[in-house]
């Protein structure tokens, strides 16, 4: 009898690779020893990242940093590469020379805008305001665990000046965006970026401060394949109000999705997603020199919930005077202004709901500097630093890297990875104790030439969360941006087996 042996594990071990995602299992299988065998940690073989369209402003100047750390157990091929986001369809009312202008034009806006050297050392690529396309990116092989992409703009004068930072993200089906404004000040875009060949649907939205907003074109939204759908939040709806939060829900496909905040007084930044909704939650590293913080919060429960308001401070968790608690109610936004609660201080804020099976979203909005040379910036509640974290385009001085550990003492290492145009890379270990929000030193490449990486790497089991700031001056007014460093998505956990799961034919 001719027999073919197809190792069922092996499959399930690539399919892992590619989605991060696997389970093993035959029925009626169970372990020796009544317990499960561990699971192995093996790095993804292929991810995907999205990249919302940066400012249209003439002003505004753009930055592309593209790293992946080195990874153990990678193989020595793999490529990754950012390309535009420009859906091509052709035109039948041209002329056949026309079109073939068009599509030689084409073929060179499909050359990719950025391609990395090799891991553990930074790429940066540069567009100006007209070269507003969102990007769409793939990593295979060793450039994909832990791929990471920073889109910085800066963005010198009008509506919006300021700094705005953020990092590329997987598509996903769902994002909760508390934060966000219809009030008269604010020009608000959620950018709906589709990196898939068919069409996206996706419906957006409203809550307020008395529950849902009354929206006319926030159903159905269709997203082409490859291309990018910004909605203006004041074209959903007539109400204007100070606080909304908005919910993107993808009916079919997946998307990239990232809120554009831009205020007419106090500049703008990019509003990332908040971590999923649940009990307890963490929105890392204020800025020590914060002048305002004000926190958003809804609840997507039926249910009202009232929410611990506590600082994780240098010194331990205290409560902020007079916001020990913020009550929300259900499916309605919550917001008040904790004022400059860090007082010159690293803070997180750590809010914790009294009943945890209501499920919460939060962001806050953080101002720096008085009067009209202010900035603000976002930071929305975020996921844990997991395996490993990054965050590009650092430098020494413009720089600072804030950790908070609220369930107990932690150790982690901070690796500096060389520069984009020369260095070696440098690494220190910190212990951050209990409920303690530390602005830690991070290192810096010895002979460091251009902008850097820092990779976090959490060196015990308790719960670490991490964000980076970067800062700089223009005419006066201090521009800032923060983003949270979630896990990588590096690795993913796959099973090993506890019986023979060949397939024999």
């Amino acid at each position: 009898m001719n027999r073919t042996t197809l190792s069922l594990i092996a499959g399930v071990t690539a399919l892992a690779a590619v989605t991060g995602f696997a389970a093993v299992s035959s029925p009626g299988a169970e372990a020796k020893d009544g317990a499960a065998k561990a699971a192995a940690r093996l790095p993804v073989e292929r991810t995907s990242l999205v990249c919302p369209p940066p400012s249209t402003s003439d002003l505004a100047e753009t930055t592309y940093t593209s790293f992946t750390p080195v990874t153990k157990g990678t193989e020595n091929e793999g490529k990754a590469e950012l390309r535009a986001a420009t859906e091509q369809k052709p035109d039948e009312s041209k002329s056949e020379d026309d079109q073939d202008a068009e599509d030689d034009k084409s073929e060179e806006s499909e050359k990719p805008v950025l391609e990395p050297g090799d891991p553990g050392k930074p790429v940066t690529g540069e567009a100006t305001g007209d070269e507003s396309s969102a990007l769409l990116g793939t990593a295979e092989g060793r450039f994909a665990p832990g791929w990471t992409v920073q889109e910085t703009s800066t963005v010198t004068a009008g509506t919006g000046r300021g700094m705005h930072g953020v990092a590329c993200t997987a598509p996903d089906t769902e994002f909760w965006f508390p934060g966000t404004s219809t009030d008269g000040d604010r020009t608000d875009y959620v950018h709906l970026t589709n990196p898939d060949d068919a069409a996206a649907v996706v419906d957006i939205e409203l809550y307020g401060k008395d529950g849902a907003l009354e929206t006319t074109v926030g159903e159905g939204i269709t997203v082409q394949p490859h291309s990018a759908e910004p909605v203006l939040l004041s074209t959903l709806t007539d109400e204007k109000q100070t606080d909304v939060t908005v919910h993107v829900v993808v009916r079919s496909g997946r998307i990239g999705a990232a809120v554009q905040a831009l205020d007419a007084e106090l500049g703008g930044d990019w509003l990332p997603a908040s971590t999923d909704p649940a009990g307890r939650l963490v929105l890392p590293g204020i800025p020590k020199d914060a002048t305002a913080v004000r926190l958003v919060a809804f609840t997507s429960g039926g249910a009202d919930v009232d929410l611990k308001v506590r600082l994780a401070s240098p010194s331990g968790l205290i409560t902020p005077a007079g916001h020990d608690t913020l009550h929300v109610k259900g499916g309605m936004t919550a917001a008040v202004d904790l004022g400059d609660v860090t007082r010159g201080e690293a803070g997180s804020l750590v809010l914790t709901a009294a009943d945890d099976s209501v499920p919460v979203v939060a962001a806050v909005r953080v101002l720096r500097g008085k009067g009209d040379d202010q900035e603000s910036a976002f930071i929305p509640a975020a996921r844990p630093v997991g395996t490993r974290a990054t965050a590009v385009e650092n430098t020494a001085k413009g720089t600072t890297l804030s950790v908070t550990a609220p369930e107990g003492t932690a150790e982690i290492k901070v690796t500096a990875s060389a520069g984009a145009e020369g260095g070696t890379e440098a690494s220190k270990t910190y212990t951050i104790k209990s409920g303690t929000t530390q602005d830690v030193e991070a290192p810096v490449p010895a002979g460091v030439k251009g902008t850097y990486a820092l990779t976090v790497e959490p060196r015990s089991d308790t719960p670490v969360y991490a964000s980076r700031t970067l800062t700089t001056t223009e005419n006066g007014v201090p521009f800032f941006t923060v983003q949270p460093l979630p896990d990588d998505r590096g690795t993913v956990a796959v099973p090993e087996s506890n019986e023979d799961l060949s397939i024999v034919q």
